[in-house]
């Protein structure tokens, strides 16, 4: 196999779809942007809660819990936490998702998530955000409560956006290669322009964080640092803010 037929034959097409086009600093000036942070809970995202109770039945090797707890304590959080901040700063909408039943008995919960063994009960220890990145309750940021993978499927987060007048999204959270990666596809054909923040996300291994964000990069979103975020986000909404 020579190296030609490795070479995507769409990808041009997807980056300038999807990556180069200037929709995405029209509508983050316009306000038409929105940060969306997925699943940063005790469920999933915290050691000795939820999934991780019982770190030996969790179905996660130790080596792994100690790699996504680690790089969530020293990147994920704090990077999220940074993006939030500016999102506010700039009045930008942040919205957040969680995994959380109807139900105390979680009997409204999706198949996948009985076969799974998730519940998260309403006003359960579950079911609250991390702190550093939990919603402001002052700003009155929109949660969306879910019992499954995407949140498009499964919510009215898209008619939401709709009557916000939203059209693109920054997203982050867990696990890059489940709810992230399924709610960015999801996007993606619903319409929205999307950019993943790769060091605001994470998984169980390396190795299925960089597979999920291949398979979204040039296709269904543009993939960028947080770093290159700020770069982008700043001097566009702050030219905005001085003209208002």
């Amino acid at each position: 196999m020579n190296a030609q037929e490795h070479v995507d034959p769409l990808r041009e097409v997807y980056h300038e779809s999807f990556v180069d086009n200037p929709a995405h600093g029209e509508f983050l000036v316009q306000r038409h942007t929105a940060l969306l942070c997925i699943d940063l809970q005790y469920l999933d995202a915290a050691p000795g809660h939820g999934v991780f109770r019982d770190a030996e039945k969790s179905g996660v090797p130790r080596e792994a819990q100690e790699y996504y707890f680690d790089r969530l304590s020293a990147t994920v959080l704090p990077n999220v936490r940074r993006l939030q901040n500016a999102f506010r700063t700039h009045d930008l909408e942040v919205i957040h998702t969680r995994i959380q039943s109807l139900t105390r008995d979680g009997r409204d919960r999706s198949k996948g998530h009985r076969r799974l063994g998730l519940l998260a009960a309403p006003g359960s220890r579950e079911a609250e955000f991390l702190e550093i990145v939990a919603p402001d309750e002052q700003r009155d940021e929109i949660v969306i409560n879910k019992t499954a993978s995407g949140v498009f499927s499964s919510t009215n987060l898209h008619y939401v956006l709709n009557n916000m007048g939203i059209e693109s999204l920054f997203v982050v959270g867990v696990y890059t290669n489940e709810c992230v990666e399924t709610t960015v596809r999801d996007a993606c054909d619903l319409g929205y322009l999307v950019t993943v923040v790769e060091d605001c996300c994470a998984t169980v291994t390396p190795e299925l964080h960089e597979a999920s964000l291949a398979t979204l990069r040039d296709r269904y979103a543009r993939v960028m640092s947080l770093d290159e975020v700020i770069r982008i986000v700043e001097p566009l909404v702050l030219a905005t803010d001085k003209s208002v």
